[in-house]
């Protein structure tokens, strides 16, 4: 297509921005969308990924069909299939009724999967048949339907990654990916930040009836330099709130730097040093891991002190005297045994055999109750807003909304 052509389709979907890469995604999209192939769209949260179905849907033969977007991730694991494609009545507690589903509803036009990386296995296989045949079943059903829909997709998940990981269908991958389309993050484009920035203001302008604010040259060299991580949707959302909040219309450097969140994160240290990185199928292994590797450091202290006894009672000249030692403790969050040393005594016999008479005191913290607090935490955190917890404590929404309604946390 032209630039002049490529322009024309910005305006309509209101898409700001003249990185070459961003006008190629474009591209791509109007030249796949008269085609039946499935789509598979990438980028990191807050690009604007959800654009591009819409351009899809649009310039295809399906234009005058159904247009259906799903956030698989807000979609709770027990409900989704019914969800996605319909259930029977009586299928489950619940079902009063029949349902059709969105495979059902959007027959002869376009479904957008965002987020499809959060899928559960079983989903996926079934998701999988209506990609390979048109063929779905209710659930609670024994009954194949057919549906002609077009599948787009879009994840900021590393899909490859998940792959390795078991938590994606290789082969699903494949059927999704017939036509990838990636789109840039927010610092790879340049002076779009200005041009997104100037857009956003005028639009609050007119919102809050009131003067729109302008950027000064030192702010405009800051708004370029920052690695904006929530992309297009941060920017958006830090332009609202200058836009209310300041009483001077233009923005300097400094005023600029008080919206903008800092990069330099402290990490906490790792426990044992450097790690390797491993991956985790749920936040429990997670757990488990760090719990372990604490004990494995209470069993070196418990090692280093039975050694400093033993070169103790070496210089000891009297059979049974009783040799003082420095009680040594471990200050370690969270550890599953808390190791109290009550009584050390090391004698003397007459073979000249040390031996240990050590009494440990073992108080077990509940797995649940730590992950209980760490999920309290994360949400006070975040002011209550799940998905920011979830991404945390890396794990799906959908994982912490289960685990909210488990721990009664809402």
């Amino acid at each position: 297509m032209t630039k002049a052509e490529i322009q024309q389709v910005k305006q309509r979907f209101g898409i700001i921005g003249n990185t070459e890469t961003l006008s190629r995604a474009i591209d791509i999209a109007i030249q796949v969308a008269p085609t039946d192939l499935s789509v598979l769209i990438t980028g990191e949260s807050g690009v604007g990924k959800e654009s591009f179905p819409q351009i899809i849907h649009q310039y295809s033969r399906r234009k005058h069909g159904q247009y259906i977007a799903v956030n698989c991730g807000a979609i709770p694991e027990g409900t989704i299939d019914s969800e996605l494609f319909g259930h029977e009545k009586g299928a489950f507690t619940g079902a009063i009724g029949e349902r059709k589903g969105y495979f059902g509803e959007a027959d002869g036009g376009t479904i957008f999967l965002d987020e499809v990386g959060e899928l559960p296995l079983p989903t996926q296989a079934r998701l999988l048949r209506v990609l390979e045949s048109g063929e779905f079943i209710k659930v609670g059903s024994s009954k194949v339907q057919k549906t002609d829909v077009r599948i787009v997709a879009a994840t900021n998940v590393n899909l490859t990654q998940a792959i390795a990981e078991g938590r994606f269908r290789e082969d699903l991958y494949y059927r999704l990916n017939t036509v990838p389309i990636q789109v840039p993050p927010l610092r790879e484009r340049g002076d779009d930040v200005l041009l997104l920035f100037r857009k956003f203001a005028a639009d609050f302008a007119e919102k809050y009836r009131m003067p729109a604010i302008q950027l000064m040259e030192d702010a405009k060299q800051v708004l370029l330099a920052y690695p904006w991580p929530g992309n297009v949707r941060q920017l958006k959302n830090i332009t609202e709130q200058i836009s209310i909040i300041e009483t001077n219309r233009e923005i300097t450097a400094t005023i600029l730097h008080t919206y903008l969140p800092q990069q330099n994160i402290q990490r906490l240290p790792a426990l044992l040093g450097t790690r390797e990185s491993k991956s985790f199928e749920s936040e429990r292994e997670i757990l488990y891991s760090v719990l372990f590797d604490m004990r494995q450091e209470v069993a070196e202290l418990k090692k280093m002190v039975h050694n400093m006894m033993a070169e103790r009672a070496g210089q000891v000249g009297q059979v049974g005297q009783v040799v003082s030692t420095p009680v040594v403790t471990a200050h370690q969050p969270s550890v599953p045994a808390i190791i109290h040393p009550m009584q050390t005594s090391v004698c003397k016999d007459e073979d000249d055999d040390i031996q240990d008479t050590e009494e440990y005191v073992e108080e077990t913290l509940s797995l649940d109750e730590v992950e209980k607090e760490m999920i309290r935490k994360a949400l006070e955190k975040h002011h209550g807003k799940r998905k920011s917890a979830a991404k945390d404590l890396n794990i799906s929404e959908r994982t912490l909304y289960r685990k909210i309604k488990e721990y009664e946390l809402d």
